[in-house]
């Protein structure tokens, strides 16, 4: 009995140990650039993307294969349970009229032509039961248009796969950075509340101070009491947000929401002077990854073309073979060798028009991509036109807004001084409380819209560390 209730405290004493230290675990900071670095590693998209690379890369040795010689070796034994049989002149019948026919002419014997046998074909069989061969063989393609159209174009697939890993690697960054903003805006709206809550109680406690000395109202005392306590919701619910929002990054890192994580960072608002548009736009069009893509697509597309028209082309092919084979009755084989060499042209002069519409189905895949390509051109020559105007409302409205904020704070320490002198109110207080809160939030979300419209600019231009790209392809090289 003592043991078990000693086992049953052990395991309470190992219980408590193990919520102690998930209470007191150590909290793990990431910063925007280490958020990328994992995401980068954790991406499905990807992930899937540096397969693809990969497969591209034994696509290109594969049809490199296609071109090298084919070497063969093959054995067989065979054993003939009943044998076959063909029609051919009787042997006997033959060799019998021969052998008088010279008799005859030489008068050996006096002719006498009934000793001739009349001439028949009889079934009969001209194999041993048991045969075997033993073969290698040697195929060499001296000439195959449609084998080197194919080396060309799983190149281009390989191309194409890496300009698709770029594109993924951008958009991942590019996404991280946005939610990862979104996390620290939420935070920052959480530091205004606070702020705004604790200028609250500061306030209530001065409040409470002059009532009871009889310097205030009861009026303003229960004023200022459901002010704070207007605020505590606000502040629960964007806890609430942060929580929601911090765990909806995670995911996107591959993390677990139960990670105790702590996201540092600061919304901080630089000024873009941005060039011409013409130079955005050539920029772009040099740089987006997702036109180098699509770039990548109409030269495949092209490919496939004539992979198809090859298939017109004659294909010249050197072969060689040596054998080794016998055929026995009783295993005691009686072996002959033979070699032979040659070449083999074939040509395609009609198969039902295959060729033909298999060109024209590529010819359209090909039309097809050319419009995407014109489009998605155009498209991102609109998105880049669309975001220079929002930067640029951006920044005139953050300039006003902290001149905006500057104010709001004179015009808030200017109420508390009023209060404090008895010549204002807390109606003037409250107000200008509400009045600074707005302010710094509005803010806020601006630099928030700036930093996002900054970060999807330079995703449509193309523009990406060196270092995250290094990274990627080196674990590919690895």
């Amino acid at each position: 009995m003592r043991k078990k209730e000693r086992n049953i405290g052990l395991i309470q004493l190992i219980v408590m140990i193990i919520i102690s230290s998930q209470m007191f675990a150590q909290v793990r900071e990431l910063d925007l650039n280490q958020a990328i670095e994992i995401s980068l590693k954790n991406n499905n998209d990807i992930i899937l993307a540096i397969m693809d690379i990969k497969k591209a890369k034994s696509a290109i040795n594969e049809a490199y294969g296609y071109a090298m010689p084919s070497i063969g070796l093959s054995a067989n034994y065979s054993y003939f349970i009943e044998k076959p049989k063909m029609a051919f002149p009787d042997f006997i019948s033959l060799l019998s009229n021969s052998t008088y026919d010279v008799l005859f002419r030489e008068n050996v014997i006096p002719r006498d032509d009934s000793k001739f046998l009349p001439m028949r074909t009889i079934l009969q069989s001209f194999v041993q039961s048991n045969n075997f061969e033993v073969k290698a063989e040697l195929y060499q393609i001296l000439f195959n248009s449609t084998i080197l159209e194919g080396i060309g174009a799983s190149k281009i697939y390989y191309e194409l796969s890496e300009e698709a890993l770029r594109a993924n690697i951008i958009n991942t960054i590019a996404k991280v950075n946005k939610t990862f903003n979104g996390v620290v805006l939420t935070k920052s709206l959480l530091k205004v509340l606070e702020e705004s809550l604790a200028n609250a109680e500061l306030n209530l406690n001065n409040v409470r101070s002059y009532y009871n000395q009889g310097l205030a109202s009861e009026y303003e005392l229960i004023q200022v009491e459901v002010q704070v306590e207007n605020l505590k919701p606000a502040i629960l619910e964007t806890k609430n947000f942060l929580n929601q929002a911090e765990d909806g990054l995670k995911l996107l890192l591959g993390l677990k929401p139960q990670e105790n994580i702590q996201f540092i960072g600061e919304l901080i608002y630089n000024e873009i002077n941005l060039p011409a548009e013409d130079i955005l736009f050539s920029n772009a069009l040099q740089n987006n990854y997702d036109l180098k893509t699509m770039e990548k697509k109409k030269q495949i597309d092209k490919a496939f073309i004539q992979l198809g028209v090859s298939e017109y082309w004659p294909t010249l092919t050197a072969f060689a073979n040596y054998s080794l084979a016998g055929s026995s009755e009783d295993f005691k084989f009686q072996t002959y060798r033979s070699s032979i060499v040659g070449l083999n042209l074939s040509i395609n002069l009609f198969q039902g028009e295959r060729t033909k519409r298999k060109v024209e189905q590529y010819t359209i895949s090909y039309e097809q991509t050319k419009e995407q390509y014109e489009k998605l051109k155009d498209f991102i020559t609109m998105q880049i036109r669309n975001q220079i105007i929002e930067i640029e409302r951006i920044k005139t409205t953050i300039n006003a807004q902290q001149k905006n904020v500057e104010k709001a704070q004179k015009l808030y320490d200017i109420s508390l001084a009023r209060f404090n002198q008895g010549t204002g109110t807390q109606l003037e207080i409250k107000n200008s409380d509400i009045e600074l809160r707005l302010a710094k939030t509005n803010l806020l979300k601006s630099i928030f819209e700036h930093l996002n419209a900054k970060v999807e600019l330079e995703r449509l231009l193309g523009i990406i560390d060196d270092k995250y790209l290094h990274k990627v392809f080196k674990e590919i090289s690895n």
